[in-house]
């Protein structure tokens, strides 16, 4: 009866992401089977880490993330959570060999919403890293299950992959997330300091040389994972691309979208790219 636990734990999981994100739902859909729980199981858990700090504002944040915390830990060391999203996690973790430390700093970044509305770029550098960039890493520890040596050579390709992601997630959410949480993603700027092009486009340039680096990256990926992975680059490349060609004020007014119609477009466009890319 543990294995129907554990299989009913993905399935919770799967649902949180399809509850939660089309596009990423979309990509892991066309994974090799092998290689779907697993992922589930990391997204399902960033997500409700992500929803405790960001959604729960009628609740004591603090105390439910250090209770999601404590859980975290003694779940992976026990191998088992009665909590089923992070059941499925530390089934990932403990499976694929996922470092704790990125565990840690993960949820590190996730504490830092609770206080932070305001980055410089030390700090703003740290959060990247431990709210993207190690999500990334997780995930490239099962894409590269069975690979020896593989996980190192893609190492900074995943980093540069996750961090462009969540930059363009600043950019997009920039409305919600100054008037909802009183936030604001970009280093050196706070709610008091108007926000311009300029700052913009300096953000603009950094996701631009990272969506560079990941493709690198990308073109090395086991076959089962490649389009997967290239149809969520699309995507957020797609929606990049419309928040250039958006000015600031717009950006402050209304959340840029990429129409579900358009997304299938994209996953479509995907399976006929992925073919011809090369390893280089």
């Amino acid at each position: 009866m543990e294995a129907v636990y554990h299989k009913t734990a993905f399935k919770i999981s799967r649902v949180v992401t399809h509850s939660y994100s089309t596009s990423f739902s979309l990509g892991i859909r066309v994974f090799a089977p092998s290689y779907r729980d697993a992922i589930y199981g990391i997204y399902g858990y960033v997500r409700l880490a992500d929803e405790i700090v960001d959604s729960f504002h009628n609740y004591e944040k603090k105390l439910l993330l250090d209770d999601f915390r404590r859980e975290t830990f003694d779940a992976i060391k026990r191998g088992i959570s009665t909590n089923p999203v992070i059941n499925s996690f530390q089934l990932a973790v403990n499976k694929y060999d996922i470092d704790l430390k990125y565990v840690e700093d993960f949820l590190n970044s996730m504490e830092m919403d609770l206080s932070n509305n305001y980055y410089d770029q030390r700090v703003y550098d740290e959060y990247i890293y431990g709210s993207a960039e190690v999500v990334g890493l997780m995930c490239l520890k099962v894409f590269c299950y069975g690979h020896p040596g593989l996980f190192e050579e893609l190492l900074e390709s995943a980093k540069s992959l996750g961090s462009a992601f969540q930059k363009v997630n600043f950019l997009r959410d920039i409305k919600s997330d100054l008037s909802e949480r009183g936030r604001i993603y970009l280093p050196g700027i706070n709610k008091e300091i108007n926000i311009t092009n300029a700052n913009k486009q300096k953000l603009e340039e950094d996701i631009v040389a990272e969506f560079e680096s990941a493709l690198k990256g990308i073109k090395r990926l086991p076959a089962g994972v490649k389009l997967g992975v290239y149809s969520a680059y699309l995507y957020y490349l797609g929606l990049f691309n419309k928040i250039r060609k958006s000015d600031i004020e717009i950006l402050l007014r209304k959340r840029v979208r990429i129409s579900n119609f358009s997304k299938i477009m994209l996953l479509l466009k995907s399976w006929f790219e992925v073919r011809i890319l090369k390893t280089c």
